[in-house]
């Protein structure tokens, strides 16, 4: 399929941006903080007074008369996963920035921080289905293609499953890596309410691998601005409400209904292990994952 020149220069816009994030802002964050996880077998040498017994070859040493251990050196390659919601809710944004929109230059400048770590980039597209799955590899053209991907690809489906995508990984991803999942977190369900389908596949998933949880909310979402009687439609059922924005008791449900939802959201994450950070649609994202950065390196 053939690229538009327009989706190549918004890659090419992107790439400059996240780039010069991730040499100036990011250097040495990122690097120090994901440096691979796990041992590999490195060689075999002689038992010494005081080495752990556990690592002893026995066939090794039966060949040889002599005890031998195995060696093992820490695996330097990381494995990042980026899962990304492209569900309806994502197109949404009050200001100069839809969410969608910044999870993507989020996603960005993590791929380019793995490629400059020498790391494995792999992306997950999802809705309430998984829409498209890229497997980690090594490289720039691999950032590339993920890009592209995330500023072309068009979802089959507008609402919003999350454990579908939690579960495909833990089927899919056979070695530890790090999951960065970027999401809204606003599901809904068949009878309109919304619902969370995520808590025990998420919990699942971190006992394998490490799940980083990014939510991203719009102001608007908490703080409903007084712009009369209003009609919406709701970007993931398609169902129309009008609604009175003026009223104050209508805008501060509005604001109550967020609160309950997200802190409903952190019980499910700290349940789970996992650890999360926040931010809005906004060209400010950087300072969201740096402050995450900093909060991870001081535990």
């Amino acid at each position: 399929m053939t690229v538009p020149v327009d989706v190549l220069k918004k890659v090419k816009r992107i790439e400059i941006d996240t780039r010069k994030m991730v040499n100036n802002i990011f250097s040495g964050e990122y690097h120090t903080q994901f440096k691979g996880q796990g041992m590999t077998f490195a060689d075999f040498r002689e038992y010494v007074a005081g080495d752990d017994v556990r690592a002893i070859s026995w066939a090794l040493t039966a060949r040889a008369g002599k005890p031998f251990i195995k060696t093992y050196e820490e695996e330097r390659e990381l494995t990042l996963m980026l899962a990304v919601d492209i569900s309806g809710s994502q197109d949404f944004g009050s200001k100069n920035y839809f969410k969608g929109e910044t999870l993507t230059y989020v996603a960005a400048t993590l791929a380019f921080s793995a490629v400059k770590n020498n790391d494995q980039v792999g992306l997950l597209l999802f809705s309430d289905e998984v829409e498209l799955y890229i497997p980690p590899k090594k490289g720039r053209a691999q950032v590339y293609r993920i890009l592209r991907e995330l500023l072309y690809f068009k979802p089959k489906r507008k609402g919003t499953k999350i454990s579908s995508a939690l579960d495909f990984l833990r089927g899919v991803l056979k070695k530890r890596a790090t999951i960065f999942l970027l999401s809204d977190f606003k599901e809904t369900g068949v009878d309109g309410k919304p619902q969370n389908s995520y808590d025990a596949s998420l919990r699942l998933l971190e006992r394998k691998h490490e799940v980083i949880a990014g939510i991203i909310a719009d102001e608007a979402e908490f703080l409903f601005p007084d712009v009369g009687m209003i009609e919406l439609q709701d970007s993931e059922s398609g169902e129309y409400m009008m609604l009175d924005t003026s009223n104050p008791s209508f805008r501060e449900e509005m604001k109550s209904k967020f609160k309950s939802d997200f802190d409903k959201f952190q019980k499910t994450i700290a349940r789970s292990g996992v650890r999360s950070f926040s931010l809005e649609p906004n060209d400010e994202y950087h300072k969201a994952l740096l402050a995450f950065f900093k909060r991870r390196k001081a535990r």
